[in-house]
């Protein structure tokens, strides 16, 4: 028997592993959806959509996670085109802070800003002086959320800066340009595809958040109680009403990934797959 007969088989093998998995994978993600899908008809969830807590609920979700998404791209491109462009003593620090959150319990992250801006914490003792109250705020809540979100907004952005061809950036510093003209006509256009993954990323990260919000916002209904709270709150009550927020956040959260996935913000993802392939 030559080498070659022996060793054909194993390519069938490798196939046969990589689609059972995929497929248990695939199927333990899905069948949750899928049971709450099919829970609740689409009138059913109109219905619910139609009552004054749901749609306060909605109401502050959809304020709050707009005013965190933007804070966190005020404040995250800054950072992100330092991580992908410099070096610097403690920068590894830097990262890790950054990425913190994403890795943190949230009602850990909810206890730490407690504990930060409340009454007794450094920063919420400066804030009282200028007569400023964040815990149990709808400003609260947009803390929470911006504090969740930013690794999801920096992680993107610094990896769509980071994949820039130099010699773009170096042809402009040739040509006399200043960084900050550098930036905003040649890095920002070319790094588009990752920053709008990274809105979307963010902004589906603040629409989600739940943990942090509950511990430092609390859950106070028309101020701090969001649509992730108000699941909460129907589940001790009213079960198909839950089930219904549950489908809206569902259907809100596949859109915006879908969009992800499209273009324009897609293609950040199709470049990564394809440099990926190519190495």
């Amino acid at each position: 028997m030559t080498e070659a007969a022996i060793r054909s088989p194993r390519p069938s093998l490798a196939r046969f592993g990589v689609l059972a998995a995929s497929t248990l994978l695939l199927g333990f993600l899905a069948l949750p959806f899928i049971g709450l899908l099919l829970r609740v008809s689409p009138g059913e969830v109109l219905a619910r959509l139609a009552r004054p807590v749901v749609i306060d609920a909605l109401r502050l979700s959809f304020i709050t996670s707009v005013a965190a998404t933007a804070v966190v791209v005020v404040l995250g491109i800054p950072v992100a085109w330092l991580l992908a462009t410099r070096e610097f003593p403690g920068k590894r620090v830097v990262e890790v802070l950054v990425d913190l959150p994403m890795v943190l319990p949230p009602t850990v992250a909810g206890f730490a800003l407690l504990m930060a801006f409340g009454r007794a914490g450094l920063g919420g003792r400066a804030l009282a002086a200028l007569g400023i109250s964040l815990p149990f705020t709808t400003l609260g809540v947009v803390v929470a959320q911006v504090f969740m979100a930013v690794p999801f907004m920096v992680g993107p952005a610094r990896a769509s800066f980071a994949s820039l061809d130099p010699k773009l950036l170096d042809a402009a510093a040739t040509l006399r340009a200043r960084e900050t003209f550098t930036f905003f006509h040649v890095a920002l256009p070319l790094a588009m595809p990752g920053l709008l993954a990274g809105v979307a990323m963010s902004g589906a990260r603040s629409l989600g958040e739940f943990g942090a919000t509950i511990t430092f916002a609390g859950n106070l209904p028309g101020t701090t109680q969001t649509m992730p709270l108000a699941v909460y709150v129907a589940l001790q009550s009213d079960l198909d009403a839950a089930v219904a927020l549950s489908v809206l956040l569902l259907v809100m959260a596949f859109g915006l990934l879908l969009g992800l996935r499209s273009a324009p913000a897609g293609s950040f993802w199709g470049r990564r797959d394809a440099r990926a392939q190519s190495r």
